[in-house]
């Protein structure tokens, strides 16, 4: 706890700055459409709101904008604008390092990609020369990865791979990108600690999203003192896509349970259909995959006691006497 609050007070001795972020990669997908965005630091929750997502900035349909060390607002707006009023990534980049904010492009690091009018990739990445070592980028066509105050250039290298190399949707690459930073001190700040960094985040957005109703969008904005937050995002999104991504046996076997009122107050009601397959137990785990109730079928009530959980959402898993699962997301007030 003595390094976090002497982070945080260097941290408030920069009287301007918001977050010295670190590693992060920003993609897009042609074919789906989708822009992703995710990365990690070694700022948290307590230093500021949201801990590393702060750098991330997505325009459903077109691309996404990753501003990071000694961010400033300013500049991510300004970022932001350029990419509606129609500017390349590249055009983007350089207008901000012609126009940044206190005049020292030098401290400042972006990676920035989109498609073009005809549905063409663009990427482009910029790192300041006075950024905080060890610092770098690399772009390819349809992604830039980018990090500084980083444990070696080998954290981007292993970033890039995991992305190219694994098979999936854009987000599963994404994932998978951050797991290659996954390595005590990937943010050199962290290494103390024993974790690559504080706090973590995965968005995507389809075509059709709003900026602020993104259908994916995951944040571990603070982790526990020695905890990984990039393995408890992945818990998130593995649960996430297992809700989302339902077989079809799943799905009819989804329907014939339903919990209320969602969102709960101190009781949440579950309804089993008479035509249901007979299940074995029930499991309730919050957004980082803790556990917090399991209830067995020689125990179950429909009437569920979630009176001392917080705000916040849950998922609730119905195992299925022959192994089976399915997955249910409740709101508690």
């Amino acid at each position: 706890m003595k390094y976090r609050l002497l982070l945080l007070i260097g941290w408030l001795s920069f009287t301007q700055l918001n977050a010295q972020d670190t590693f992060s990669i920003v993609a897009v997908d042609t074919v789906t459409g989708e822009v992703g965005s995710a990365g990690a630091s070694c700022i948290d929750n307590s230093a500021i709101a949201g801990g590393a997502k702060i750098i991330s900035d997505i325009i459903p349909g077109r691309g996404a904008i990753h501003t990071q060390s000694y961010w400033l607002a300013t500049n991510q707006v300004n970022a932001h604008n350029r990419m509606v009023a129609g500017d390349s990534p590249q055009q983007i980049i350089d207008w901000l390092v012609a126009n940044d904010a206190q005049n020292l492009p030098g401290r400042r690091q972006y990676g920035i990609v989109d498609m073009d009018p005809f549905g063409s990739p663009r990427s482009a990445a910029y790192t300041g020369a006075t950024s905080m070592d060890w610092k770098g980028h690399i772009t390819g066509r349809n992604y830039a990865i980018q990090g500084n105050i980083l444990l070696n250039e080998g954290i981007i290298d292993s970033m890039e791979v995991r992305f190219l190399r694994t098979e999936g949707t854009l987000s599963d690459k994404l994932m998978a990108a951050l797991q290659g930073a996954n390595v005590p001190g990937a943010d050199s700040r962290c290494l103390s600690e024993g974790v690559s960094s504080l706090s973590a985040f995965i968005r995507m957005a389809k075509i059709t999203n709003h900026p602020d109703t993104l259908f994916l969008d995951l944040n571990v904005p603070q982790a526990p003192y020695g905890v990984e937050p990039i393995d408890s995002l992945q818990v998130l999104y593995d649960n996430w896509k297992m809700i989302t991504t339902l077989p079809d046996n799943q799905k009819e076997r989804a329907e014939k349970w339903e919990i209320f009122p969602n969102p709960a107050g101190d009781f949440l009601y579950i309804k089993v259909a008479d035509n249901a397959d007979q299940f074995a137990e029930l499991l309730i785990s919050d957004q980082n995959g803790s556990e917090l109730k399991r209830i067995k079928r020689s125990n179950f009530s429909n009437a569920i006691d979630v009176s001392t959980f917080r705000s916040g959402t849950y998922i609730i898993t119905m195992i299925n006497s022959d192994g089976g699962q399915t997955y249910k997301k409740f709101i508690k007030n």
